[in-house]
């Protein structure tokens, strides 16, 4: 009996020794190479982020472009030390494929909407602060991420707009140039006259604050209709005085018109009474 056990006990601490021999150097290797790339990954990360600080790479974006990069070296670490210690990774290889697709699919819309923010904080065709018209909607940006953009309108109301969408309509910036044209329409009768309604206008546009003097505002004939002569105004202003100048400077072109006896133009029609 004592030399069965005996014998299980060699074989035993034999089949140990032989794993330990086989597979000790394998898992020391391994680790030693986890430990080692985690460092070097860690090393990396601090590099990317000042490149990206030094390119001035938008504060939302940068983190995370670190956290995705840090996750896809990382998988890729995790994989090289797998197969370091010999477990073969071609079936987990393709089981991350088949989690990543149907991730995908599932979620193409919200990928979308990330893919079209990322190209929307590379290539800033605005920033928070502009005023911008997208979508049907205009208002200042108050928000720029990964998946939406947040506006505020002149009404008070805060908008969400899907990147996806944004990205692939038109998007004006009326702030890219630091100031803005309010064409301002309005109308005289036929008979009037036009010159002197431009300098009425002029002068109108001069006195305001609110009207910048370079570009200097100009006043021109748009169209002739049946009715009247139509004419705008064309002054320059701030972006946050848009809807002042917009707005306020109407009433007080109407106004000035109206004083100088300039009546306001109606439909007119000629008839011609044919004679027997």
């Amino acid at each position: 009996m004592e030399d069965i056990i005996t014998t299980i006990k060699t074989n035993f601490l034999g089949q140990i020794g032989s794993i330990l021999g086989e597979w000790g150097p394998k898992f020391i290797m391994a680790i030693i190479t986890l430990i080692i790339g985690l460092w070097i990954i860690r090393m990396m990360m601090k590099a990317v982020g000042r490149i990206m600080e030094t390119k001035h790479i938008d504060s939302t974006l940068r983190p995370f472009l670190i956290t995705l990069l840090t996750f896809l070296l990382k998988v890729m670490l995790f994989l090289a030390v797998a197969a370091q210690i010999g477990i073969k990774t071609t079936s987990f290889i393709a089981l991350l494929g088949a989690v990543g697709l149907a991730i995908g699919m599932a979620m193409q819309g919200a990928l979308g909407n990330f893919a079209a923010g990322v190209l929307l904080l590379i290539f800033r065709p605005y920033k928070v602060g502009d005023l911008i018209e997208a979508q049907g909607e205009l208002g200042f940006v108050k928000e720029l991420s990964v998946f939406v953009t947040i506006i505020e309108t002149f009404q008070n109301k805060t908008v969400v707009i899907p990147n996806g969408p944004l990205l692939g309509g038109n998007i004006v910036n009326y702030s890219q140039k630091g100031n803005v044209r309010a064409d301002i329409p309005f109308a005289i009768r036929y008979g009037s006259d036009v010159e002197k309604a431009k300098e009425i206008v002029l002068d109108v546009l001069k006195k305001s604050k609110y009207v910048l003097e370079d570009p200097v505002p100009s006043v021109y004939v748009t169209e002739l209709t049946n009715t009247n002569i139509q004419l705008t105004a064309l002054p320059f202003t701030t972006v946050e005085d848009y809807w002042e100048v917009f707005w306020g400077l109407r009433g007080e072109i109407v106004k000035a018109l109206g004083d100088a006896g300039y009546e306001a133009p109606y439909e007119q029609r000629v008839v011609h009474m044919k004679q027997d």
